[in-house]
């Protein structure tokens, strides 16, 4: 039984046993029984809420997912271009690290710029990293030196 078909038995109870309503008795269980009634439809109506709620939260939670489909979907095929393309990247990027001489900051810049006008972020000084072979580093192995000053050595 639900909970307003049981408050509705309880209320023909009340009212089979022929109480009579103007006693103190009889006023007691009358207004029980109207508040088990009154009781029983709120609660159904906040159960009825309830599950509208539910209902709609799952279609927000379906929609939601929809969209983060459709957001952040990429197929395996753009995955890969994008693996190749960073792959690519790689390969072709170069990194050079150099001490500023004025500040002793470490620069670190790669094939783009010129390493023969340098600027330090640091101290906004201009300074050429190109190996002469004289600094303190080099050695027959020093990467600085280009192939001719290899030969040369």
């Amino acid at each position: 039984m639900k909970i307003t078909e049981k408050a509705a038995y309880l209320k023909g109870l009340i009212e089979g046993m022929n109480l009579d309503l103007t006693t103190p008795t009889g006023k007691l269980f009358g207004e029980i029984s109207d508040l088990l009634g009154e009781m029983a439809d709120e609660i159904k109506k906040l159960a009825d809420n309830a599950k509208d709620l539910r209902e709609y939260v799952e279609e927000l939670d379906e929609d939601l997912a929809d969209v983060e489909d459709d957001l952040y979907e990429i197929d395996d095929e753009d995955e890969d271009d994008l693996d190749d393309e960073d792959d690519e990247d790689d390969d072709e990027a170069n990194f050079y690290e150099a001490t500023c001489p004025s500040c002793g900051e470490v620069v670190c810049f790669d094939d783009s710029l010129d390493p023969e006008n340098i600027v330090c972020p640091a101290c906004g000084e201009k300074f050429s990293c190109v190996c002469d072979g004289e600094c303190e580093n080099c050695d027959e192995e020093c990467d600085n030196l280009d192939d001719d000053e290899k030969d040369d050595e």
